[in-house]
């Protein structure tokens, strides 16, 4: 495992740089597969990048069931690793695994029998019912995989291993790229099926993942993980991965229920603001990839110094990663809020979509900043030890502010889909202010996992 090198020799900004710059690519190329996938799916037509954007709302709440164990685990063992316990590490990895395996199948499952019941929360209209329920189909089969990425990727990146899901997420995005196109496009004689091909594209890229990565993990380990520790439960690992995952997905949880909530209010807008959310969304994705890789960075970064005993150097280096985040989210955002309509014109003809999604990036450059503040706070008081206190505020402002607000302007007053955006823009910078305060107060500090098991 790389270990966490003393600031004497190396500047905190290097140490965040070097944990940083393969999550950063690894982020984009995570923005960049699901760019290409709407992208080309708009060459199918926009009622099939709308149909695709439901049914990831419904993925994307599985996903944040999947990744409490992640989170969890990733956290657990960067302390672990800071307070240099090897054995600890191997435990959690294997306890990690086998909770995830086991609940990403159960979810499959449930997904796959229940999809009608999912799908009919949208009312959607018949052909874009049709889209959604081959793709939701077909993906959901091997949802169970993306359960297991999660949990390994969050672990090697905890250990230092970020260069090597950084890889993985490359050939996972070449594949993706390669399926997509033979399958839309029918190219070299494959079956032109669209919105069957991309998903079955999907399916088969994550279980080839999912195979690559725990041989990875595997090689990676500096002890032997030996299978009798994916047997062999032992509560004391399962409470202090759960300590971290189960407030951290409630925090999730939240945020993609309300994000359901909110897109059953937009299909009752229209098809337009459908579609025009799905683009806006995938655009503001990139504008989100630096703020979400030094969110995952603090995370290792802040968990290893809390792991070590070093919380007053974790509080003085969180408002770097910060500071660095709204630079970057700012500057990007203003960029799109510029050329909102010619970025949009790349994708539709549709001038009313066209029209809507330039306001939307407005209305973006006011969220991010927010956004922003929101990621890399949160992380870092999840690194520390401190995750419930993120989950109570998120609660209490998303479904207090957030949905109402997002009903009264979108649909009471009827300023669409604009006014939805300015709801959420509320909400992000609400939780930011509250989030911020936490981190200043440091009432985190005192709160590690692995206090009395440092390496003396």
């Amino acid at each position: 495992m790389e270990q966490l090198t003393s600031t004497t020799t190396i500047s905190a900004r290097k140490q965040l740089f070097l944990i940083t710059w393969p999550i950063f690519i690894e982020v984009f190329l995570q923005m960049l597969m699901k760019f290409s996938d709407v992208f080309m799916l708009s060459f199918v037509s926009d009622q099939a990048v709308a149909a695709i954007g439901v049914v990831n709302q419904v993925m994307m709440f599985t996903f944040v069931l999947f990744n409490f164990t992640a989170m969890g685990a990733g956290v657990v063992v960067a302390q672990y690793v800071g307070a240099q316990q090897p054995k600890q590490v191997r435990k959690t990895i294997a306890h990690a695994i086998t909770f995830n395996l086991i609940f990403g199948l159960l979810v499959s499952i449930i997904v796959v029998l229940f999809r009608y019941q999912f799908l009919n929360l949208f009312s959607l209209e018949q052909e874009l019912y049709d889209f959604a329920n081959t793709y939701i189909s077909i993906v959901g089969v091997a949802l169970f995989a993306q359960a297991i990425i999660l949990t390994i990727s969050a672990i090697l990146q905890a250990m230092g291993f970020t260069k090597d899901v950084m890889y993985t997420v490359l050939i996972m995005n070449a594949a993706n790229i390669l399926g997509n196109y033979l399958f839309i496009f029918g190219a070299f004689g494959v079956p032109q099926i669209g919105v069957t091909g991309v998903a079955l594209s999907t399916a088969l890229i994550r279980l080839f993942a999912m195979i690559a990565l725990f041989r990875i993990l595997l090689k990676r380990m500096p002890l032997k993980l030996s299978w009798r520790y994916f047997v062999k439960i032992e509560n004391a690992y399962i409470k202090k991965i759960l300590h971290i995952g189960a407030p951290a997905a409630g925090e999730q949880m939240s945020y993609n229920l309300s994000q359901i909530v909110i897109t059953i209010f937009i299909t009752a807008i229209g098809g337009t603001a459908l579609a025009t959310r799905v683009y806006a969304q995938n655009l503001i994705g990139f504008m989100m990839i630096f703020s979400l890789s030094v969110a995952k960075g603090m995370q290792i970064y802040i968990g290893q110094l809390v792991g070590a005993g070093r919380e007053k150097e974790a509080y003085k280096n969180m408002f770097i990663g910060l500071r660095y985040s709204l630079i970057v989210a700012v500057t990007i955002g203003s960029i799109l809020a510029l050329l909102g309509q010619q970025i949009f014109g790349l994708f539709t003809s549709d001038l009313n979509v066209i029209s809507l999604g330039a306001t939307i990036l407005i209305i973006g450059l006011i969220l991010e900043p927010g956004r922003t503040t929101n990621l890399v706070t949160i992380s870092s008081l999840r690194a520390s030890g401190d995750a419930r206190f993120p989950v109570l505020v998120a609660v209490l402002i998303m479904w207090g502010v957030c949905v109402p607000l997002a009903y009264l302007l979108g649909i009471t007053f009827d300023l669409g889909l604009a006014g939805i955006w300015i709801a959420m823009a509320a909400d992000e910078w609400i939780r930011a202010a509250i989030l911020l305060s936490r981190w200043i107060s440091k009432r985190w500090m005192g709160k590690s996992l692995v206090q009395g098991e440092r390496s003396r």
